[in-house]
């Protein structure tokens, strides 16, 4: 059988699919999230220093080779498959990385989606849309164009909305993430969510999570959703419901709009008992766990022999490794970051 990256066929994929790999405490492995590139066109001020030194460009997987570690995944068993940076649409050529992936989709793999900053979105959203991509997470904390400069430092709100605009009539639909943040955007939250549901999208709501060192502390920036959700009570009604997209969001129906709200709490309420997800980096290194630095090299494997058997070998001793639950926390007296390394490089 030909095991050059790339030359799976759709129906070898799926006769090949296997259960869902299970970690050590009976949880299902099914949703991988992939780091394409560390590198971003914005410096969002809670996720990078401004003056970032980004990983050479030789430690980089190779977009074949990132094509070949997500197709074993896909054989055992993930389902989901997201790509996320940094911002993985200024990663050179990834439209060919994801028109390879999408031959999985029917064949193993239920969804292939991203997420995205939008910036580029406008260019490659038709394309996108071809290649299958139905859902896309765009990143967007404030609709006033000054602050929203000011929150990523380089970026240009009405370029995002170009490209929200795009997707949504190559008919893609779109999902907004916003990190709630203490002094900046608690006031515009009611507006976020008339502005999302107003527009045919949904609203996610993030705290801001402790990972890498960055030019503030975020114990400033930390805005607890269990008080973001009081207050928006006084202006809507929220009703809990059982909806779910395979992430840690939790879903209320906010009665006035007809919309959906998520709330993703790592730390008031962490998601862990029912974290069905990995990740891996775009050196190749997986991290079980998005709140621990323990990490498996699957480059290493990967490079050591075109025998999948052998990668995946290397990706059930990982799984055996994957933690119970993640280790945020917020401590105003270590001033330090749970996690050292920077979200960019995990892909969130």
């Amino acid at each position: 059988m030909d095991q050059t990256p790339g030359a799976w066929s759709a129906a070898t994929a799926l006769a090949n699919v296997k259960a869902p790999m299970i970690d050590p405490f009976g949880r299902s492995v099914s949703y991988l999230r992939v780091s394409v590139t560390d590198r971003c066109d914005f410096r969002c001020t809670y996720c990078m220093s401004e003056n970032m030194t980004f990983l050479p460009k030789k430690d980089l997987l190779t977009l074949e080779e990132l094509d070949r570690l997500c197709s074993a995944f896909i054989t055992k068993g993930v389902r989901r498959l997201r790509l996320t940076g940094g911002e993985p649409l200024v990663r050179k050529n990834i439209m060919h990385l994801i028109r390879g992936l999408s031959r999985h989709l029917g064949a193993g793999l239920d969804e292939l989606t991203l997420t995205t900053n939008g910036s580029q979105l406008a260019r490659h959203a038709e394309e996108l849309a071809a290649c299958g991509v139905k859902r896309i997470n765009v990143s967007i904390d404030t609709l006033d164009p000054d602050k929203f400069r000011q929150i990523t430092r380089w970026g240009d709100i009405e370029r995002v909305m170009e490209g929200i605009r795009a997707a949504q009539a190559a008919g893609i639909s779109i999902k907004l993430n916003a990190v709630a943040l203490k002094d900046f955007n608690e006031t515009e939250i009611p507006d976020l969510i008339s502005f999302a549901h107003g527009e045919g999208m949904e609203l996610t709501l993030i705290e801001t999570m402790p990972m890498g060192e960055i030019s503030e502390d975020r114990t400033d920036r930390y805005l607890p959703l269990s008080q973001v959700r009081r207050e928006l009570e006084n202006r809507f009604t929220l009703t809990d419901i059982p909806f779910r997209t395979g992430g840690p969001a939790r879903y209320v129906e906010v009665k006035e709009t007809g919309g959906r709200l998520g709330f993703i709490t790592p730390l008031t309420h962490n998601f862990c008992e029912s974290c069905n997800r990995v990740r891996l980096t775009c050196t190749g290194t997986l991290y079980m766990c998005l709140g621990h630095d323990d990490a498996a090299d699957l480059r290493t494997a990967l490079r050591a022999s075109d025998d999948d058997g052998y990668l995946s070998a290397a990706i059930d001793e990982a799984i055996s490794r994957k933690p119970k639950g993640h280790d945020f926390i917020i401590d105003r007296r270590q001033q330090r970051p749970a996690v050292s390394r920077h979200m960019s490089v995990t892909g969130g």
